[in-house]
């Protein structure tokens, strides 16, 4: 998974279940029959525990620098002569020298760093009980671990050891071994039990063959909302995503467009869906179309040469890019409620919804409709 892998991927690899694979990176619990927990922590890499990172020193520089001190060197000429800052070398100093005499060995400073180093992973929350049962009663309350990390500042003013970044506090929701909060459902607003890896920038890739152009690259008349013809696409899924409805917005006007897709959402039926979709628009009302990188647009490049439409895909979990179209997603669900099966509906079902939505006055158009301001675009244009 360090090379970018997926976890199922991974699995399939090592020729394991993706859910032995989760439990190794994750550990588990698990209820013996006597009602005792036990928590098996994740499976880590062994590494050898003689090697140390070469971002500390090691025991042959300690033993330059005892050298040098006793030839009355200063610390910057010893950082100089290591090639190491001279905060590095005052502070080795400073914290291994021998308590009584004051004097640097380089083996005992050896020896205190090889036990600071073994020291108990412990996390700060689990061994303050206090503390902990602080953050686990606000988090039962619904509180963000954000906001947990700012009333701690008020709760344990002359405390500055209780007070935590909120980064502490989702790593130990996340891993309870060390943490010692509950990790359950519901926890986190998120709901999600683990954390989801984030790709880098530099790791992440389009699932496309042709890959396509990022909305980067977009014009920066499609930005300012002046210009009408640049659309907003995506899809809402029905029960066991089994079903979809595409939903089409206009930028400007915040006019809608529903796609019927009875046969399914795969490639190439959002394909024949947009090519049907934009055939009766006039091409100054069709400049772009602006979608994420779902798999259903796996066709975009047999679309584009069909209508001469350029597609700009968002970046990977940014649905904000595309803002008018989720606006727009979370109107629908008033009559596609989540969870119920959307291929019962007709063709003329989403036109009826879609005359509904642009015939309602919106704020963002000075209480205008979108079917008033489309139709006086095609009527200039005709």
């Amino acid at each position: 998974m360090a090379q970018g892998m997926s976890n199922s991927a991974a699995c399939r690899e090592v020729g394991v279940h993706r859910k032995t694979g989760q439990r190794w990176r994750y550990g588990r619990k698990i209820v013996d029959r006597a009602g005792r927990e036990h928590f098996y922590p994740p499976i880590a890499e062994d590494r050898d525990a003689g090697a140390i990172s070469p971002r500390y020193l090691s025991e042959d520089e300690r033993i330059t620098i005892a050298d040098l001190l006793r030839v009355k060197k200063s610390l910057r000429a010893i950082a100089r002569e290591l090639g190491r800052s001279p905060a590095t070398i005052s502070r080795e100093v400073r914290r291994n020298r021998c308590p009584r005499t004051g004097k640097y060995h380089p083996f005992q400073a050896q020896r205190r760093t090889a036990v600071r180093r073994a020291r108990s992973k412990e996390g700060k929350i689990r061994r303050d009980p206090e503390l902990r049962q602080f953050i686990q009663q606000h988090l039962d309350r619904c509180w963000s671990p954000e906001q947990i990390s700012r009333v701690l500042r008020s709760a344990f003013p002359d405390e500055p050891d209780r007070n935590l970044a909120h980064e502490t506090i989702y790593q130990a929701i996340y891993l309870p071994h060390r943490g010692g909060l509950e990790r359950q459902h519901g926890v986190l607003r998120t709901g999600r039990r683990a954390r989801r890896r984030r790709r880098r920038a530099d790791e992440r890739a389009t699932r496309f063959i042709d890959p396509g152009t990022l909305i980067s690259q977009r014009p920066a008349e499609v930005a300012d909302r002046q210009v009408a013809g640049h659309w907003e696409g995506d899809l809402i899924v029905g029960k066991g995503n089994r079903s979809a409805i595409g939903t089409l917005v206009d930028r400007t006007t915040r006019y809608v467009k529903l796609l019927h897709l009875p046969d399914g959402r795969g490639a190439e039926h959002v394909r024949d869906a947009l090519v049907h979709a934009f055939a009766d628009l006039p091409a100054d009302l069709a400049r772009s179309l602006t979608w994420d990188q779902g798999s259903e647009m796996g066709r975009h490049d047999e679309f584009t040469r069909a209508t001469n439409i350029p597609i700009y895909f968002g970046e990977p979990a940014s649905p904000w890019q595309r803002g008018s179209n989720e606006n727009t997603n979370g109107l629908l669900r008033q009559y596609f409620p989540k969870g119920t099966d959307l291929s019962i509906y007709s063709a003329e079902d989403l036109a009826f919804v879609a005359a509904e939505l642009n015939d309602r006055p919106r704020k963002t158009l000075d209480w205008r409709t979108p079917t008033e301001l489309f139709a006086t675009l095609v009527a200039t244009l005709e």
